[in-house]
């Protein structure tokens, strides 16, 4: 008996490897199943820290991180001198005997890490190798403050300066569970023209436009997934912050007008009785009111009588701080409009030069649209104000304000503000690893813009419908990279590639074609509640998603933002049952590439008559060609996979078979 099941089995084995040869012979796939629906998708379980539903866990723990900043501006010499107090709490379950910092203006000297990276010909958006500046901080104190029982001690500090980071080394062991200690830091820089397109000094017929940023030394973060964060800052990827509060104060010239993250405490010490009238004004208007006209930029009775002017500013629960100054800014405002009745405001400063109902003149209505909007779809808005500063930076955003090009237009002005403000929710409000994991920044910011640009005005600045083969022939060519790698291993001209269109488009796609929008949009929702001013991984996002939707979807993002996978279905047979079309017809469909997704199918017979077949992703959990049974009494005409081009099918020319003519 057992002799006689080996040899069934063998002939068996025999049968099934002749088969698959004969399939290898008529097409060559390079799609293994086994490699894409691998159950070890995740390969750690979820803990107390971080659970296996993608929710921060009992034990979910993050470090807090206040600032106290005094700062003056020297406009002749573009120096700012400042003296920033940092107030750090130890909520990790370990002590700590050091603190790493963020010297992020170190950049901008020849001696840094991320000059040598510039190439040697060419332009690069995060510098010029033929720059000869010498910028950075320059260090003058640090001192560390210890409270006990009311007594403060100071404590001078030699740091430790590496590059873009700084260590210091504390004179006391940090407890764990909430001890906290200050350390205070004098210092000094020369702020860069061009700041790596992400800060930077314009020259205007009125004036220099002041847009700063990484321009005080910023606490690393300390997490549980790696501790210290002490990655160097290159220039291609951004930042990652711990949470806090900042109370700033603005020393700058009695010309300018500053706005910066969060509300302005003291409009009353900084502002004429006609411009505070205006600002109220603009607080409770639903249209924009001018506070600071063309006409007073040159008007002396514009300006108080002190030389120099102090403007305070506050913003709570933040990662950041960042700031505007200049005495050619237009200034300009209206109120937003946020769900829960609390009040904010939505501001735009602007030369002259970039005036009109062309550009800068609709910032402000653009900012308002684009905050209210997002506010209402996913996560209200939690900073008192947002402002849009026209400065020499392309686009780059700060928690309450954003600096986008003093030259945008129209469509261009909407988009790039629009983007920047949708900074807001990532990585402002869910504060992922940016140095990392720039995709859960850019990409998913990217994602919400697309949708917010249907709703703007019914769709003034909106895109049609995009042909997703084409797009595959792109995002995909032998040149693209993963989703998943940290910016600075990009190459610079794949970085919009892999970290805004790749994931903007992907989640699209899962949202329109694979889970639906209803329950996609509960789940975004509720990935952004949880995480809200906290750290998450990719993989909390992954689960997150997963067990939001009731879906596996590790095929998706091993497919789509783990491995750079290309997607290739195919018609290679149509026959009929017993060579009758009155049978019915058995199409053969395969999957060529590397990913998979599921099956649209639609055929027309030689009459005119015509039917859609939806297949799961499912089907190719075991296989890399498909039968699928049409119903049709009669002859077809043709058969097409993805009609519509809703998936990025990379090589579209074999996706329709046509009947012969006789």
């Amino acid at each position: 008996m057992l002799k006689q099941t080996l040899s069934i089995l063998a002939l068996f084995l025999l049968f099934i490897t002749s088969i698959q040869a004969q399939e290898v012979k008529q097409v060559v796939s390079k799609y293994d199943p086994n490699e894409l629906f691998n159950p070890l998708f995740y390969k750690e379980h979820g803990n107390q820290l971080r659970t296996g539903s993608g929710e921060p866990g009992t034990a979910y723990w993050q470090n807090a991180a206040d600032y106290s900043i005094d700062a003056k501006l020297d406009e002749s010499t573009s120096q700012l001198s400042a003296s920033v107090t940092l107030t750090y709490t130890n909520n990790s379950p370990q002590q700590l005997g050091f603190l790493w910092f963020q010297l992020d203006q170190n950049l901008f000297n020849t001696s840094s890490r991320g000059f040598a990276k510039l190439p040697a010909v060419g332009n690069s958006r995060y510098g010029n190798s033929k720059n000869t500046f010498e910028g950075g901080f320059h260090i003058s104190s640090v001192k560390v403050i210890n409270t006990v029982s009311g007594k403060s001690t100071e404590t001078s500090i030699e740091p430790y300066i590496t590059d873009t980071r700084m260590r210091i080394d504390l004179p006391k062991i940090l407890k764990s569970g909430g001890d906290k200690v200050s350390v205070r830091i004098e210092y000094t820089f020369i702020m860069p023209e061009y700041g790596a397109d992400r800060s930077g000094v314009l020259t205007t017929p009125d004036g220099k436009i002041f847009a700063v940023a990484q321009w005080y030394p910023r606490i690393c973060v300390f997490d549980d997934v790696q501790g210290w964060n002490t990655l160097p800052y290159l220039g291609a990827s951004e930042f990652y912050l711990e949470y806090g509060n900042f109370d700033v104060s603005l020393t700058v010239p009695n010309t300018h007008t500053v706005v910066a993250s969060g509300e302005l405490l003291n409009p009353s010490n900084v502002l004429t009785t006609s411009q505070l009238a205006s600002y109220k004004k603009a607080i409770s208007s639903d249209t924009t009111v001018v506070i600071r006209s063309k006409e007073d930029i040159k008007n002396p009775a514009s300006h108080l009588s002190s030389p120099m002017v102090t403007w305070k500013y506050k913003i709570s629960n933040a990662r950041d701080f960042a700031w505007a100054s200049s005495a050619s800014f237009i200034w300009d405002a209206a109120k937003i409009n946020l769900p829960s009745g609390k009040k904010a405001i939505a501001q735009s400063v602007y030369p002259a030069i970039a005036s009109g109902k062309d550009a800068w003149g609709r910032a402000t209505e653009y900012t308002k649209a684009s905050i209210e909007n997002y506010s209402k779809r996913w996560f209200e808005f939690p900073y008192p104000a947002a402002s849009n500063v026209a400065s020499n930076v392309g686009g780059m955003e700060y928690p309450g304000i954003v600096f986008c090009g003093s030259n945008a237009k129209n469509g261009s002005l909407w988009g790039v503000t629009d983007h920047e403000f949708g900074h807001t929710w990532f990585p402002m409000i869910v504060g992922s690893n940016e140095r990392k994991y720039g995709w859960m920044d850019e990409g998913f910011n990217t994602f919400i813009n697309g949708i917010a640009s249907q709703d703007f005005n019914n769709g003034e600045y909106a895109q049609g419908d995009m042909d997703a083969h084409a797009m595959a022939k792109f995002m995909y060519s032998d040149r693209s990279e993963a989703i998943l790698k940290t910016p600075d291993a990009l190459k610079e001209s794949n970085i919009g590639l892999s970290l805004y269109l790749k994931p903007g488009f992907s989640l699209g796609l899962l949202r329109k074609e694979i889970v639906g929008e209803k329950i996609f949009d509960a789940a975004f929702k509720k990935y952004i509640r949880d995480w809200a001013f906290k750290h998450p991984t990719p993989w909390d996002f992954f689960r997150s998603i997963e067990n939001s939707v009731g879906e596996d979807l590790g095929w998706f993002w091993k497919g789509f933002f783990l491995e750079n996978w290309r997607l290739d279905q195919a018609v290679s047979k149509v026959e009929y049952l017993n060579n009758n079309a009155q049978n019915g017809a058995l199409v053969t469909i395969d999957n060529l590439e590397k990913a998979a997704m599921p099956v649209i199918l639609e055929y027309a017979t030689k009459s005119g008559k015509k039917g859609i077949i939806k297949l799961p992703v499912e089907i190719w959990q075991n296989t890399s060609s498909f039968k699928v049974r049409i119903a049709s009494t009669e002859e077809l005409e043709t058969v097409t996979l993805d009609p519509n081009k809703v998936y990025p099918d990379f090589n579209d020319e074999n996706n329709t078979w046509k009947a012969q003519k006789n």
